[in-house]
């Protein structure tokens, strides 16, 4: 069995200062599909930041793509963040810019220098995602399931072993969402991609079936086989 892209040993979870999660054990590896599900206010998003190092690790061991989150240096983080693809709820586009020049934008700062190379990049990722006709249009021109592929096509880039999705279909109707998740689930399959995906809407889980981590009463446990979720989560 290979090793595992993320992984959390008995890890205590911040938000501020305050924690939110004590005790996590998790263990991601390549083409794992795995949901993180709670209420409100649980600690999914607090995971997730703590995943890209935003949030700091006082308590427990984690490592996230080789890198050792306890103490990790500030100058690490770039690094590290480059190995992730991150989708968020609300896009995160620069709005005065382009499609292609948002992507040109992301590979610029992560240290493409070559043109062609670069262009060639942006143009496979939106094929990637069914945009490749899009790279001249501005962000407010496209509808928010456009948006949403734009950001799958920028957490893509440079090839990360893990796409991180926070909420990445909170802001679309459902058939828009569906597409989202048609297109990740399409993406894990055939790269082999690891998906981490918080989310709050029961019926993505139940149809996009994956690895499910509950956020309850200060913990996440990874969900047995076929245990009923009892939280009041969206339908």
């Amino acid at each position: 069995m290979s090793d595992p892209i993320i992984s959390f040993k008995s890890a205590d979870i911040l938000n501020g200062e305050e924690t939110v999660i004590f005790g996590l054990d998790m263990d991601i590896r390549e083409g794992d599909f795995v949901y993180i599900v709670g209420k409100v206010g649980t600690g999914k998003t607090s995971i997730i930041r703590t995943i890209i190092a935003e949030n700091p690790l006082y308590k427990g061991e984690a490592s996230v793509c080789g890198f050792q989150l306890n103490g990790i240096k500030t100058k690490e983080i770039p690094y590290l963040r480059r190995k992730l693809g991150v989708v968020f709820q609300d896009f995160q586009l620069l709005m005065d810019r382009s499609v292609e020049d948002n992507l040109s934008f992301v590979l610029g700062a992560t240290g493409w220098k070559d043109r062609d190379a670069m262009d060639k990049r942006i143009l496979e990722v939106l094929k990637a995602v069914g945009m490749d006709t899009k790279s001249h249009k501005m962000p407010h021109q496209l509808s928010g399931g456009e948006q949403q592929r734009i950001a799958i096509a920028r957490a893509l880039l440079n090839e990360p072993e893990v796409i991180i999705a926070d909420e990445p279909t909170g802001n679309l109707d459902n058939e828009t969402a569906d597409g989202i998740m048609k297109l990740l689930t399409r993406i894990n399959k055939e790269r082999g991609t690891a998906i981490v995906m918080v989310t709050h809407n029961r019926s993505i889980f139940e149809k996009y079936p994956g690895r499910v981590f509950i956020c309850k009463d200060e913990h996440c446990t990874e969900r047995l086989d076929n245990e009923v979720i009892d939280l009041a989560l969206t339908i």
